[in-house]
């Protein structure tokens, strides 16, 4: 989670690190969010994984690798490092993207014994499994999808990349109820 665990609204995302309209959100949107909402304690952020191995082969990969990270306090970061270099590794045969996100966590300082014995064991498969069920359940299809507000008022299910003025919409709404 990013953010104050006690903010009145939630922002949860089902995403996929290997989705390219998951990494415009993460370009463009997040960060305005972050500095109007999260970062002042009105709203929390939380990511989810719904990888779409059909189409995505690398997205496991990856989200074990912020999983990984995770083990570390470095969740946030290796997301970012993810996000950011996409277009390097979406298209890598599954061994060099693994390799790659490997990389990634020692420019991040991570403990890199311990990082590749947890990406290589596959610790968390089944923390993705369970997002993974989880968003399909709440009736997610494709990735992005987000569903703002609270267990008191609801949520609005948000379905892709949408500019920051439609999340800013729903936010502001949902604060002045």
């Amino acid at each position: 989670m990013k953010g104050n665990p006690d903010a009145s609204i939630s922002i949860i995302e089902f995403s996929d690190f290997q989705c390219p309209f998951c990494a415009k959100f993460h370009e463009t949107t997040l960060p305005q969010l972050e500095q109007n909402y999260i970062s002042t304690g009105k709203v929390n952020f939380v990511y989810r994984d719904f990888p779409i191995q059909s189409i995505h082969p690398n997205a496991i990969p990856a989200a074990l690798a912020s999983e990984c990270a995770d083990d570390q306090g470095k969740f946030w970061e290796m997301h970012d490092e993810i996000f950011k270099n996409q277009r390097i590794w979406q298209d890598l045969e599954i061994l060099q993207s693994v390799a790659l996100f490997k990389q990634y966590a020692s420019n991040l300082g991570l403990d890199e014994n311990a990082f590749d014995s947890c990406l290589d064991s596959g610790k968390y498969l089944n923390e993705i499994t369970n997002d993974l069920n989880d968003g399909r359940a709440y009736g997610v299809t494709g990735t992005p999808a987000f569903f703002v507000g609270n267990e008191k008022i609801g949520f609005t299910h948000i379905t892709g990349a949408q500019p920051y003025s439609t999340f800013q919409r729903v936010i502001d709404g949902q604060l002045n109820q």
